[in-house]
This record gives structure tokens, C-alpha cells and sequence, in this order.
């Protein structure tokens, strides 16, 4: 391809880098078959229209306005590196033009799932616990060490929520051989018996349950879905795992839960982050705390880039994008997510 037929992209994907999500190889690819333009996302309407008239890509997620994409007449595709949509943007005109909005947030589906795993085999065995006791001497051997231990295996697990991260827990929990209870009002019940998950209600997900996982994406209908009386109908010590977003439960009851003796919890996301240092949750017994690293895995963000670039590929020559996953039109401005502000 010469540089006449080179597709303008600009870059624009803070809180991640060109240097996080591709690696070397994938970078020089890139930069020979694309002229890139990086670009602060809140500056995208300052640029000329010489660059925002042949733009056919973005890849980030900036904030855009009817306004700046009228001035974008070969917009193509907006690559989206974050984990969710973000409401930034008037979807409905994107989808009028046939410019696709596509994320790639599917990769960090299979390392949440792993630490959402051991989150629960942790809650289980205690293993955090133990090791901080026997640094400090403290240690209980045998038997005595295991007074509230309880196998994963053939346990009754309850999922809320079945999508890219939801399936990527329930493959990993197949070794397992848990009975699984799948919460999901977007998903039909066809396909989460076609992934071997029994289809049930939010209340039996909890009642159910040995353990919690919670993969919900944060939309308009659920914020905060997840409060006292959901913890309430959760039987007495079983284990509650926050592995999508904060926002989707009330942070102050789950610890009220936790603080309480009735269940034991583990989180990777918070309600702010980074989390205050007086934060309760910090010195909270019964509370497994991971600071919003379950998918910040390099081998990660590098799929993103190969991704992207399978993708401007297939577009380029007229076919629609196959790796990353589409926005539906019916759902996308329904999500509630804030963006990552850091990786």
C-alpha cells in the first residue's frame, strides 16, 4: 500500500498507549499501513479538517459530538480499547451512517475469570489469611488450620451476568464440576443451557448459592442493583465475588454484610479508584481486596492491538469487523461504565 493510499487514524485511547497495546511488530505494522494522528480525546474537535475530513478510523474512545463528526465524512470504525462502552457519544447518528463501534474489551475476559477463581478458592481455604498467620508465627497446622475451609469442587456457584466474562468463568469452573445458576435478563435461556448453566432468577442465583460471581456490565437499569436485601437472601457464609463494576452493587451494604459475619466477599473493583487510604473496606476482616488488576495483564493489552489491527484490515477492504465485539444499537446507550483512568 503506498503512502497516497494510506487511511488516516487518529489515536486518542489515554489511559492506554500505542506502546501498551502493540507490541513492536504489531506497532511497525501500524505505522506502514495507516497514517496515525495521536490526539488528546478531549481535543478531538480542535483538529483541522484536514485531518478530521480523511479520518476513517479512531481508535480510543473519546467524547464526540454531533457537531465533530459531521466534519468526519469517511469515519469508518471507532475502536474502542476500554473493557466497556462508555454513553459519550450520540450512537443513535453512528448507527444511521453505518459507522461501527466495536470494543475490545473481550481479552481480558479469561485473566478476570482466573482471579475471579482464585478470589473464590481463596475465600474457601483461606489461603491469604493462613500465610499472613504463619509469617507472624500464629500459624494453625492440620486440621486445626481449616475450621471454616469448604471445597470449590461439586460446590453450587451463581453467576450475575453471562457475557464475554461470564462464559470465560464458566469454562474455567468446568474442572470443577460446580453446579452453575446463571443470572442474566439480556441473555436467552437457550443459550445459557447451550453453555451448560442452568437459567434462573436473581433470587435463586443468591438463595443458592456457595458462591457469588458477579460479571454484570453497569447499565441504566441495574446501578446499585445489588444492596441489603440482595445480601440478605444470600445463605450464611457463602462467598460473594465482585469482578465487573463496582456500580452495580451498594458498596456500603455489601460491607455491612461482610462486617456483619454473614458473608465473606472479595472485590477487584471499588467505588473510587485508586481507593482512599481511610477507606473501611481496607481493614475489613472477612474481605478479599485486589486493586482493579484482575485484566491488566500485558498478554492482555497486546491482543488488543492485533485485534484492532485483524479488524481495520477487514474493513479496509469493505467487510465488516469480526474480532472486536459490535454495539448493538438496542443496548449500547444503556451502559453506565466510567472509564478506566488507570490500566
Amino acid at each position: 500500500m503506498s503512502d497516497r493510499e494510506r487511511h488516516l487514524v487518529i489515536s486518542a485511547p489515554e489511559p492506554r498507549t500505542l506502546d501498551l497495546i502493540f507490541t513492536d511488530e504489531a506497532r511497525r505494522v501500524l505505522e506502514e499501513r495507516y497514517e496515525i494522528v495521536e490526539a488528546d480525546p478531549g481535543d478531538i474537535a480542535g483538529l483541522g479538517d484536514g485531518v478530521l475530513g480523511r479520518a476513517r478510523y479512531i481508535l480510543g474512545q473519546p467524547p464526540l459530538n454531533h457537531q465533530t463528526l459531521a466534519r468526519m465524512p469517511k469515519l469508518r470504525a471507532i475502536l474502542n480499547v476500554e473493557s466497556n462502552l462508555i454513553n459519550n457519544m450520540p450512537y443513535e447518528v453512528l448507527f444511521q451512517r453505518g459507522i461501527h463501534v466495536v470494543t475490545t474489551g473481550q481479552v481480558f475476559a479469561e485473566p478476570v475469570a482466573e482471579l475471579g477463581l482464585a478470589m473464590a478458592l481463596n475465600l474457601a481455604r483461606g489461603i491469604v489469611d493462613a500465610d499472613l498467620d504463619f509469617r507472624e508465627g500464629r500459624e494453625l497446622w492440620g486440621g486445626e488450620g481449616n475450621g471454616k475451609a469448604r471445597l470449590l469442587s461439586g460446590a453450587e456457584v451463581g453467576i450475575i451476568g453471562f457475557g464475554d466474562l461470564g462464559k470465560a468463568l464458566n469454562r474455567v469452573l468446568a474442572g470443577f464440576r460446580t453446579k452453575t445458576r446463571v443470572y442474566d435478563p439480556w441473555m436467552p435461556a437457550s443459550i445459557l443451557r447451550d453453555h451448560g448453566v442452568e437459567p434462573a432468577s436473581l433470587d435463586t442465583v443468591l438463595s443458592a448459592s456457595d458462591f457469588v460471581f458477579v460479571v454484570a456490565s453497569v447499565t441504566s437499569e441495574n446501578q446499585g442493583f445489588l444492596d441489603a436485601g440482595a445480601f440478605a437472601k444470600m445463605r450464611a457464609g457463602a462467598a460473594f465475588i465482585l469482578l465487573s463494576r463496582a456500580s452495580v452493587v451498594d458498596f456500603d451494604d455489601l460491607m455491612a454484610a461482610v462486617e456483619r459475619g454473614h458473608i465473606v466477599a472479595a472485590s477487584d473493583v471499588y467505588p473510587e479508584e485508586p481507593l482512599p487510604l481511610d477507606h473501611p473496606v481496607r481493614r475489613l476482616k472477612g474481605f478479599l481486596r485486589s486493586a482493579h488488576r484482575a485484566g491488566a495483564l500485558d498478554s492482555a493489552f497486546k491482543k488488543m492491538g492485533d485485534m484492532v489491527l485483524e479488524d481495520m484490515d477487514l474493513m479496509d477492504r469493505d467487510l465488516p469487523p469480526m474480532r472486536c465485539k459490535r454495539a448493538e444499537r438496542e443496548t449500547v446507550s444503556r451502559m453506565r461504565s466510567k472509564p478506566v483512568t488507570v490500566n
